[in-house]
């Protein structure tokens, strides 16, 4: 009886030892991933998103910092950090708009380099070729509430699953290539695109 006590109290106390590391070694992970990320001054890659009831879509997207531009058969979005213009080439219009956390997220997959350092609990598991990074929102009002991200073993992340209510969205990035972009590429370039309409939703 005492040894099965003795036994029970030393997985415990492993347990909680190991889940008192896994948010730090988490933390490790995704900032040498942001370092990676930002290391020659942005980075670009390929992407294929695919959401519940919404269905799938591809593009190439362009990062720097908070900054991004992606583009894909239906469209094409610029942020500059602040304001954003997506631009429908079925319709030609240019929505423009301030967007929250989780619009920036549905298209930009590596929104989570400036999500994860509040708000979030995190974990993480060894997976072949890297880990499996999981952030869970400390507020359940949140707009993402859940996120994985799968991250190589030279620290860039080859997907991310994000969560809002019940609805599960995946991206799975590809052909990823460090290089600096220039800030001019994140702002929407009115004069190639004279015929738009432009619709200010701010």
């Amino acid at each position: 009886m005492k040894k099965r006590i003795l036994i029970t109290a030393i997985v415990s106390v492993l347990a909680m030892v190991c889940f008192g590391q896994q948010p730090a070694k988490a933390k490790k992970i995704l900032d040498k991933t942001a370092a990676a990320l930002n290391a020659q001054g942005g980075a670009s890659a390929n992407f294929t998103m695919q959401s519940d009831g919404v269905g799938s879509t591809s593009g190439t997207i362009a990062i720097k910092g908070n900054k991004f531009r992606a583009t894909t058969p239906e469209a094409s979005t610029w942020y500059n950090g602040t304001t954003q213009w997506t631009y429908m080439k079925k319709t030609e219009e240019v929505n423009v708009s301030d967007p929250d956390e989780r619009q920036q997220s549905q298209l930009n997959p590596y929104k989570f380099i400036t999500m994860y350092k509040s708000g979030y609990r995190l974990g993480v598991k060894d997976v072949s070729g890297g880990w499996e990074v999981h952030l869970k929102a400390l507020n359940m009002g949140r707009s993402i509430q859940e996120m994985y991200i799968n991250v190589s073993n030279q620290y860039l992340p080859t997907k991310v699953r994000i969560r809002e209510g019940q609805k599960w969205s995946t991206i799975t990035i590809s052909n990823f290539r460090a290089g600096n972009q220039s800030d001019d590429i994140f702002t929407f370039p009115a004069k190639d695109y004279p015929d738009a309409e432009i619709i200010d939703l701010r």
